[in-house]
């Protein structure tokens, strides 16, 4: 066991996105924790995650931390290299899992319904649910032993860090590696917060905002309310780009509280509260709430069947009859006839609406045909929730925002003028910041003796790994924190 355990990394070393790290047990035996799309500008040359960009052989199993594409993206690629070994993943996962990779399938590889039924066939088959909290043996040989357990991360349903422990039974010592995955940011409306491990000897940690704080996310839900208002006022319909999965179910629940404390408020005042129709829709009452991506209903579907993995809050409004995930206003739009309907519909009346569809960066995705028809009309908005990998249509339109005069952006390869108001609502990152970045990392009761740090840009690493170092010293520790690729 010389030499090993060691890491080795295939994405999310130049960018946040692509994740995918090898942990090497000996010349011949390794596993794989997410193997993910590179995206944005970190894109190099692998077309669509057809190409894998590294060799299987020896590669046991693959650990999922959670179902977003740039962690599970390649899988595709990773099985046609002739990967045969298990999925590992948490239970909520193991249902997510088939519906991301399905559409990713349709949408880069392709769209023939007996090809894409063989995949996710195959698929399933590999995906072993794992119960959070309980470790797991994984491979038992002369030289060494592995053990995983999986804990929740807090970023979506089902996401996980993962806590990997490697015995030598030679001398019957043991080395643990962590690997964060993506870690949530607290008061996460649906997910329970995140607890840091007992104990780390490395811990692979993600940086995306390791160079930040968020501000206080106890206002977002009122700064939404206060954009819904102007839409109202203004006639427009707020275009909400968004990830199918994690991110719309946290709006749609926000939007559904705010929805229930408006309505509630006007049958007090003897309103008339029924059906919603789109072309009455002129008050919070008959406001619709426009869900429109294929992915993102099914998703939402099973985060409600999924209910015993939210919160407490969460659960205690599902007990109360309340339907956080699946309210009266909310509108589910499946075909592409009945997109381009909405769409034209929109476009050319006075009718406020609020519309969520993907895909979260504008790079693709049914929210492109919204901004084609509306960004240049000042009547509405786009609004941003989440982070824009630059290099995207949605880093460009959020740039352009910032600007006096009106900018241009590219969309499908044609220039459009962005008229429409662009705002950027704090507080809804999925991930942790620089200060839960840290107390992930120190509050174990054993601290890791070195850190890896990856998923992130290069101002994110150099500025956390100072913070880390920074805390750990005034901790009285020495800890050894690394960036792969830096050098």
């Amino acid at each position: 066991m010389k030499g090993f355990p060691f890491l080795s990394h295939h994405g999310a070393i130049r960018g946040v996105t692509g994740s995918c790290h090898q942990l090497h047990f000996d010349e011949h035996s390794s596993l794989l924790v997410d193997c993910g799309l590179e995206q944005g500008a970190d894109t190099q040359t692998r077309a669509n995650g057809q190409q894998l960009g590294f060799s299987v052989q020896g590669i046991e199993a693959l650990i999922v931390t959670h179902v977003h594409l740039d962690h599970v993206g390649r899988i595709p690629a990773l099985l046609a290299a002739g990967f045969h070994g298990p999925i590992l993943c948490s239970e909520p996962s193991a249902r997510l899992l088939p519906l991301v990779l399905e559409d990713a399938y349709k949408l880069g590889i392709s769209s023939d319904p007996l090809q894409v039924s063989r995949f996710i066939e195959h698929i399933q088959q590999r995906i072993v649910p794992l119960p959070f909290g309980q470790w797991h043996p994984l491979i038992e040989r002369e030289a060494f032993n592995c053990r995983i357990r999986l804990q929740r991360a807090g970023h979506l349903l089902g996401s996980a860090y993962v806590e990997c422990e490697v015995e030598d039974t030679a001398t019957g010592g043991d080395t643990r590696i962590v690997f964060s995955g993506d870690l949530g940011a607290p008061c996460n409306p649906l997910l329970r917060s995140v607890v840091p491990p007992e104990r780390a000897d490395i811990l692979v940690l993600e940086s995306t905002y390791g160079d930040r704080l968020h501000p206080d996310r106890s206002q977002r839900q009122q700064q939404l309310e206060a954009v819904i208002d102007r839409a109202l006022a203004d006639q427009g319909t707020i275009m909400i780009p968004a990830f199918s999965l994690g991110r719309t179910q946290e709006l749609l629940y926000e939007i559904e509280d705010i929805l229930y404390r408006k309505v509630l408020l006007k049958e007090e005042e003897g309103g008339p509260v029924g059906e919603i129709d789109p072309i009455q829709a002129m008050d919070w009452s008959q406001l619709p709430v426009i869900l429109d991506s294929p992915l993102a209903n099914r998703v939402t579907q099973a985060y409600r069947d999924l209910h015993q993995y939210w919160n407490r809050e969460a659960r205690q409004r599902r007990s109360e009859g309340r339907a956080p995930l699946g309210f009266r206003q909310l509108i589910s739009i499946d075909t592409h006839a009945k997109h381009q309907q909405v769409v034209n519909y929109l476009k050319s009346t006075g009718r406020p609406a609020i519309v969520i569809a993907g895909n979260g960066m504008c790079s693709g995705g049914r929210i492109v045909n919204y901004l084609k028809a509306m960004l240049g009309d000042v009547r509405h908005e786009v609004v941003f929730v989440g982070y824009q990998v630059k290099g995207t249509a949605g880093a460009a339109i959020q740039a352009s925002g910032r600007r006096s005069e009106g900018a241009l952006v590219e969309l499908d390869g044609q220039a459009y003028e962005v008229l429409a108001k662009v705002v950027s609502l704090t507080g809804y990152s999925g991930h942790a910041d620089q200060a839960g970045l840290v107390a992930f990392a120190i509050g174990m009761q054993q601290p890791p003796s070195e850190v890896v740090l990856v998923h992130g840009e290069g101002k994110a690493k150099k500025v956390l790994a100072a913070a880390l170092q920074r805390r750990f010293g005034q901790a009285g520790l020495e800890v050894n924190v690394t960036i792969p690729g830096s050098g």
